[in-house]
């Protein structure tokens, strides 16, 4: 598309400080403002010696910060001024809070405990995750279609480590520290008064703050009174809103007897880990 008027110039044209002649020396030094400059090349430079400009490689070359004339100058000869027409591209120094996110490539650098993601998005070290928690009860719970409302803590032992701000509990509700899709996983080890054919665990999530739906299930069984049985269930919950998506973790109905839930804090026999995997 072409420009109406003048069209923009790009590039970080400088002007060299004045360099004196020395008697039978080709090579001199560049500067700007008494620091040295490295030009990308001779063919990015305008150099007039006594008057007339000269050819890039014919009548000079530049290396790093070091201009060469192919014969020696000798008293009398004036440098008459050095511009550098600037890099391919360059367009100098931005100024401060000009350069958005979406103009940053994903392979740049925030500092160094952040980085750029796919989609120009500052993350959290990581490998991306900005957020990774893991919750357990407390004490073991007996119940059938019973909300595990109490007893849970966040896993702080043996070297426990979470990303970011973690989820917050309240009566066995679990709120997001933020929008996002999360990755949810509820391990529950079991126990039951009888053998049953089956006992179950339940995810549950609302999106209103009030009525809750099983998300996900998983179901075993166990052969006979006091057998163990463990169940992992998972969901990917896209949270729009964290006041009111929300979610729970409930028992089921088994086919007889008394479910209980096994927990403790010395060690996840029972959790619920959160991951933030990316925006909704």
């Amino acid at each position: 598309m072409a420009y109406i008027g003048k069209t923009p110039v790009i590039g970080n044209f400088q002007k060299c400080d004045s360099i004196a002649v020395v008697n039978g020396q080709a090579a001199y030094t560049l500067q700007v403002g008494g620091t040295n400059v490295s030009p990308q090349s001779e063919n990015h430079m305008l150099v007039s010696l006594n008057g007339i400009l000269q050819a890039p490689v014919d009548s000079f070359t530049v290396s790093g910060s070091t201009l060469t004339f192919a014969s020696n100058l000798v008293t009398g000869d004036v440098i008459d001024f050095v511009m550098i027409l600037g890099n391919v591209l360059d367009l100098g120094v931005p100024s401060d809070n000009t350069v958005s996110l979406a103009k940053l490539t994903a392979t740049g650098t925030k500092d160094a405990t952040t980085f750029l993601r796919g989609d120009n998005t500052f993350a959290e070290a990581g490998g991306g995750i900005e957020m990774a928690d893991q919750w357990r009860p407390t004490a073991a719970i007996d119940g059938n279609d019973t909300v595990y409302t109490t007893g849970w803590e966040r896993a702080d032992t043996d070297g426990w480590g979470g990303i970011g701000t973690g989820m917050t509990e309240s009566s066995g509700i679990f709120t997001f520290p933020s929008t996002g899709i999360y990755w949810i996983q509820w391990r529950a080890t079991l126990t039951n008064t009888n053998a049953s054919q089956y006992v179950g665990q339940f995810t549950e999530t609302t999106l209103d703050n009030s009525t809750y739906n099983i998300a996900s299930s998983a179901y075993g069984s166990v052969s006979g009174a006091n057998y163990y049985v463990t169940l992992v269930q998972s969901f990917m919950f896209d949270v729009t809103n964290t006041s009111t998506h929300k979610i729970r973790f409930k028992s089921a109905t088994p086919q007889s007897g008394t479910t209980r839930l096994i927990a403790g804090t010395g060690a996840n026999e029972s959790e619920a880990t959160f991951i933030r995997l990316g925006d909704t």
